[in-house]
């Protein structure tokens, strides 16, 4: 890669390298030069307004240029190159091939898959595109069926490309516009071997983009292996909690959690939650016993069947069930508007999945409630996550489940006033402070998929 200007990165981030220059931001989506099937579903669904995210990188996507972006879910990074590669495409008609796709977005889990799916049929309903979606837990066969029909555009996950592939169901050779998507999340479950075994793949001559919530070293070198000359946009400090979130620690006996969790949701729980089990087992008992008592839930997990998840998640989000049990994986992808409390059940063994999972509230601009529950088991995670975050969380001891043996030998500084910052991060280092700030967001941020009518054309692989 050639880099010319160079950006600002974090402190203690990778070795600083050099990027091209972000372009001033426009403030209309009139503004960024998209055809008028485009802009005219952006009016349907009362965008005007793009994110930072949209503003900065779909202009130089629009010119062809290759594109470093550094997003978090919710920024509305999916717009960001979902319309330029219906523009691309539109504007270079081509029949659908069978097996070959024009362009390609490889993401981490089955629900941001379809997800990003629903987007481009929202955004591309007016023309005359077609895309299907590649994922496992759900058969092989209408996947196969789609491509041999030929598609536009491919969303899929990295294992069941790789199958299909293998079987000479999918070619990759005429790839025009790539897209991966939540990098550090496909390094976290494993994927990045499968990531350049795809890219190995695919042709020399094509246009891509990599995004990114943070921007470790090896997602940098991921990136330089098959960005060319790319430019860098960045919307969010690289590893920041999502802002707006009013954070607290509740000191509890394990065999209490039960009892204080429906006290939480008694006081909080008024709007969508979403709660989290460090277990599938877990996840489901606690389902369970919230249904017994009164708050219908529902639980998403790896053993559950892709139908039974995305059936879940609907009735979560048309808030049929006001309450979702998750465990990290499942949960991994899901943006769903509206989630106003987060709670974990248990405390996360990953310090790093305490920010994506907290990262569910807030989104668009609205407030949100995170609230952790910890047993003395737990006093070493809940001392991780503070380094990483270089913030005591303030306890809540206006419960009546408080337990203060539970907290007593955290080595938890400045506890009391919750407000006191770490010198230096954990494992990573020094990372940015979190603080909350007044609302700012684009009506168009997040997936933009939700209530897509299916005007636009598609060979679909799975439902919801």
């Amino acid at each position: 890669m050639n880099f010319t200007d160079s950006v600002s990165v974090t402190r203690n981030a990778p070795p600083q390298r050099n990027f091209p220059e972000r372009r001033p931001m426009s403030t209309l989506f009139e503004h960024l030069n998209l055809i008028e099937p485009l802009q005219r579903a952006l009016r349907e669904k009362n965008y005007s307004i793009p994110s930072p995210i949209q503003a900065q990188a779909i202009p130089h996507l629009l010119e062809g240029r290759d594109v470093l972006g550094c997003a978090q879910t919710g920024t509305g990074k999916t717009a960001a190159f979902a319309l330029p590669i219906l523009q691309h495409l539109s504007n270079v008609v081509k029949p659908s091939a069978p097996r070959t796709p024009r362009a390609l977005i490889l993401t981490p889990t089955r629900e941001l898959a379809s997800q990003i799916a629903a987007s481009f049929q929202a955004y591309g309903k007016f023309l005359k595109l077609t895309h299907t979606v590649i994922f496992g837990g759900v058969g092989a066969h209408p996947q196969i069926k789609a491509m041999q029909r030929g598609v536009d555009i491919v969303v899929a996950t990295p294992g069941r490309l790789l199958d299909l592939m293998g079987q000479g169901h999918v070619r990759l050779d005429k790839v025009e516009f790539f897209v991966l998507d939540e990098a550090d999340r496909m390094l976290d479950m494993g994927f990045i071997n499968d990531i350049r075994k795809i890219a190995k793949t695919l042709p020399a001559q094509r246009q891509s983009l990599l995004f990114s919530a943070t921007m470790p070293a090896e997602i940098l070198g991921l990136a330089e292996s098959f960005l060319k000359n790319p430019v860098r946009v960045e919307v969010t400090p690289v590893a920041s909690t999502a802002e707006r979130i009013e954070q607290k620690i509740c000191f509890v006996e394990k065999s209490k959690k039960r009892e204080l969790l429906l006290h939480l949701l008694q006081q909080h729980g008024q709007g969508l939650t979403l709660i989290f089990s460090r277990t599938k087992h877990g996840a489901n008992r606690i389902a369970e016993g919230l249904g017994k008592d009164g708050y219908p839930a529902e639980a998403i997990h790896g053993n559950k069947s892709q139908g039974a998840r995305e059936r879940a998640l609907e009735n979560f989000r048309r808030g049929k069930s006001k309450v979702l049990v998750a465990t990290d994986i499942a949960a991994r992808g899901i943006d769903v508007k509206g989630i106003t409390f987060v709670v974990n059940y248990d405390v996360p063994v990953e310090a790093e999945s305490y920010v994506h999972r907290i990262g569910r509230t807030a989104r668009a601009g609205a407030e949100g409630l995170a609230i952790t529950l910890c047993d003395g088991e737990e006093r070493k995670l809940l001392r991780d996550i503070e380094r990483l975050i270089q913030q005591s969380i303030p306890v809540l001891k206006e419960q009546p489940f408080h337990n203060e043996s539970a907290g007593q030998s955290t080595q938890r500084p400045g506890s009391a006033g919750g407000n006191q910052r770490f010198q230096r991060g954990g494992r990573s280092g020094g990372r940015p402070q979190f603080h909350k700030r007044g609302p700012s967001r684009s009506p168009a941020q997040g997936s933009g998929g939700s209530g897509a009518r299916r005007t636009f054309s598609s060979h679909s692989s799975s439902r919801g």
